[in-house]
């Protein structure tokens, strides 16, 4: 099978595209992974050793980009660059399929959901549905959104637990991954994150994370995972309207425990009756983590994991076994080679 990957979130289109590798696909990604072995100091993932795209499929893109200066390229996509391939799978973004779908309608076309879609965005994309678009879901919760689409398959994100292990929580301390926290406000719950960690050593890593005293900002992603091997505590703030988040993903399954937001600031007041927030059903209370929308309760949690190491040990070990449980990539390569054929 032939893919054409439509892309607009590097971390997951890392992700994807090395599973469709892997999975002995031909593709070609004309996002972040362009080039996907060329990759600067400044990008957050790696290349994909191995992936390397048909050089007269990658000319044809550029030609369309060229009649277009300044513009994606990939909202201009023509039918005879769609015959290329066999499929072509869109990550989130409604107006890729609407501009396009007369040059791609002929050829298998896969909505792929990332935990952004809302009532607008679902009744959107329901046409095209009834016209044979298949839709990939990223969460059970995003049944719950009103005017629903429906839905083919129940792909979750995934991660690596060979690469996401190895947690030691030497480091008395608390940190988030995010980016630009702050600056987004309520859209990613920064005063709960500022008010629950407070008491304690803290950290805020990522891009446009600059606050003084714990802002840490953009680091490679090989420092990414050792410092989650060394903290004690992960603080989950969540982001609007997702259910999850890949750094929650990241964190639970390699191991370090998770004190997270619950429902209330989970779930945006801004979309009403949509209840998307999933983390309250895959965190048991007091087991494989800690889940509240109570500042005091959260920085308690947080103290007694850091007081207690035989506490954050079992947490840690509860935590890291469910969430190998739901998003391991394994159990997710399956899942798209089930779906793809």
């Amino acid at each position: 099978m032939k893919i054409l990957y439509l892309s607009c979130h590097e971390v997951l289109e890392f992700t994807e595209i090395t599973l469709f590798h892997e999975l002995g696909y031909e593709l070609f990604s004309p996002g972040a992974y362009v080039e996907p072995q060329n990759r600067g100091d400044q990008c957050m993932r790696p290349g994909i050793p191995g992936l390397v795209y048909n050089p007269d499929v990658v000319q044809q893109y550029h030609r369309i980009g060229a009649q277009f200066p300044g513009q994606d390229g990939k909202n201009h996509l023509t039918k005879e660059f769609v015959d290329n391939f066999d499929a072509v799978v869109v990550m989130h973004i409604p107006e890729w399929i609407e501009i396009n779908w007369e040059a791609i309608k002929h050829k298998r076309v896969i909505w792929r959901t990332i935990g952004q879609s809302v009532a607008s965005i679902e009744k959107r994309i329901a046409p095209y549905k009834s016209q044979g678009l298949q839709i990939v879901r990223y969460s059970p919760r995003e049944s719950r959104i009103p005017h629903f689409a429906g839905m083919d398959a129940l792909i979750r994100f995934y991660e690596d637990p060979e690469i996401y292990q190895g947690w030691t929580g030497e480091t008395p301390q608390v940190i988030n991954f995010s980016q630009s926290m702050q600056q987004r406000g309520t859209h990613c719950n920064y005063a709960l994150f500022e008010e629950a960690t407070r008491p304690f050593q803290r950290k805020l890593f990522g891009p446009g994370n600059n606050q003084p005293d714990f802002g840490m900002g953009k680091i490679s992603w090989t420092d990414q995972i050792r410092e989650l091997q060394k903290a004690r505590v992960y603080f989950y703030t969540g982001t609007h309207p997702a259910s999850y988040t890949l750094n929650f993903i990241e964190s639970w399954m390699l191991g370090i425990p998770v004190v997270a937001i619950g429902p209330k600031y989970g779930n945006a007041d801004v979309w009403r009756n949509h209840d998307l927030y999933e983390i309250p059903d895959l965190i048991q209370h007091g087991v494989n983590g800690f889940v509240s929308d109570d500042p005091g309760v959260l920085s308690g949690c947080i103290r007694n994991l850091l007081n207690d190491e035989a506490l954050a040990k079992r947490v840690s070990a509860a935590g890291r076994a469910e969430a190998i449980r739901h998003f391991n990539k394994d159990m997710i390569k399956a899942s798209w080679k089930a779906f793809l054929g």
